[in-house]
């Protein structure tokens, strides 16, 4: 019993330390333009959550980033419970759940102010309820129309999961299939609803949608899922809910990649989430060899290892990347850093009220109480008669230059 619960205290102490990190990187960051637009425009239920922790903690980088990271705790716990008895081994579920807590999506929808955690916390949730009841509540998929538009790809693959069972027309009918029907309802309503986007001139995307897939699941564990969710479909007679769940996101993402450019942060949650299937597949693979056959499953292990242990250093120590790269815009969190030291330094120079023709600007400077005054005219193009210049700096090299009247 102690052997069993010492995973126990080994998960729930790693989980304390990356919390207690991502509050400090939370602190780091600036607001985004988008993260304004839900501060300060929208109307959203992403909206409302980040105003009500506003309102409770301050207007600060913390407070506006803090539901998201106890969405993150809600979420590990869940997948932690989801996963209990999944693996022979306890050695597994902890291994399972540690790459669940550090795959690059997981880490980075923690900190930004999107709905990516906010679908897995639900989606997790209604598998968890589904695992304790072996029922599916449809009071939770009810409310799930009325949280977000990505929800459908979870009413999607529902009905694709309802017709497993269905061997004729009296199964439809038989008040056991409800849920054929109560997915296929929903699922229509979201579309109708929240819209079915099909603008825009006609581009694929394929290719980058396949390399965001890589990037927020590390290029190793996405290769990996390919296989698994083909060996389950061709070698496995029962194909699980999360199995339904996890294809149907992943290929739906990736036709509509064919025509139009797709909101990753819809489907990655439900791709995500499919982690656990892959590593009972990989580790019942790993052990069925011989030690000395193990080799290539050894190297692909360290190498997911080491890839994950890369993208945690360099997402929760990333600003002396911009000491390598000759464009700071390129750093993958630009649009992230600046607002909040420029804000500080406005205010040490007595500048509260300021113009300009960048609107976004205006917006994120909004946030750390530079209000809209026509006093200043602040702008990042420089300009003949500037006052003065501010020059945001990491690590004594320029980065972010601005030029005020």
């Amino acid at each position: 019993m102690i052997n069993n619960n010492k995973y126990d205290y080994y998960f729930y102490a790693l989980l304390a330390l990356v919390v207690f990190i991502l509050l400090f990187v939370a602190n780091t960051l600036s607001i985004s333009y988008k993260e304004a637009l839900n501060v300060f425009v929208n109307t959203s239920i992403l909206s409302y959550i980040t105003k009500v922790s506003l309102y409770l903690f301050g207007q600060n980088d913390i407070a506006l980033r803090i539901p998201f990271i106890i969405l993150y705790i809600f979420s590990v716990l869940l997948m932690y419970k989801i996963t209990d008895n999944y693996f022979k081994y306890k050695s597994d579920r902890l291994i399972s759940i540690i790459i669940f807590m550090f795959l690059p999506g997981i880490l980075s929808a923690s900190l930004l102010v999107n709905s990516a955690i906010l679908v897995t916390f639900f989606t997790l949730l209604y598998l968890y309820y589904y695992k304790v009841t072996n029922k599916h509540s449809y009071i939770l998929l009810f409310v799930f129309l009325f949280i977000d538009n990505s929800f459908a790809i979870l009413f999607l693959a529902l009905f694709f999961y309802s017709l497993k069972d269905i061997k004729s027309i009296e199964d439809i009918k038989n008040k056991k299939n409800i849920l054929i029907w109560i997915s296929l309802l929903l699922f229509i309503l979201s579309i109708f609803i929240y819209g079915f986007a099909t603008d825009g001139k006609p581009r694929g995307f394929f290719l980058d949608t396949f390399a965001i897939y890589a990037t927020i699941f590390s290029p190793l564990l996405f290769v990996y899922f390919f296989y698994s969710i083909y060996r389950a479909a061709f070698k496995e007679k029962e194909k699980s809910l999360i199995w339904y769940i996890s294809t149907t996101a992943l290929f739906v993402s990736l036709l509509f990649s064919l025509r139009q450019r797709v909101y990753i942060e819809d489907f990655a949650p439900y791709v995500l989430i499919s982690l656990p299937f892959m590593l009972k597949i990989f580790f019942h693979s790993y052990r069925i060899r011989l030690k000395e056959f193990r080799k290539n499953h050894n190297i692909a292990i360290s190498l997911v290892l080491f890839m994950l242990a890369i993208n945690v250093i360099l997402t929760f120590i990333n600003k002396p990347l911009y000491l390598i790269l000759p464009n700071p815009k390129k750093h993958f969190v630009y649009k992230y850093h600046f607002i909040k030291e420029l804000a500080q330094e406005l205010k040490k120079n007595d500048i509260n009220f300021v113009s300009s023709d960048d609107k976004q600007l205006l917006l994120r400077l909004k946030f750390y109480g530079i209000l809209q005054g026509n006093k200043y005219f602040i702008s990042l193009n420089e300009f003949v008669e500037h006052k003065k210049r501010i020059k945001i700096s990491y690590y004594n090299r320029d980065l972010y230059k601005v030029y005020i009247k």
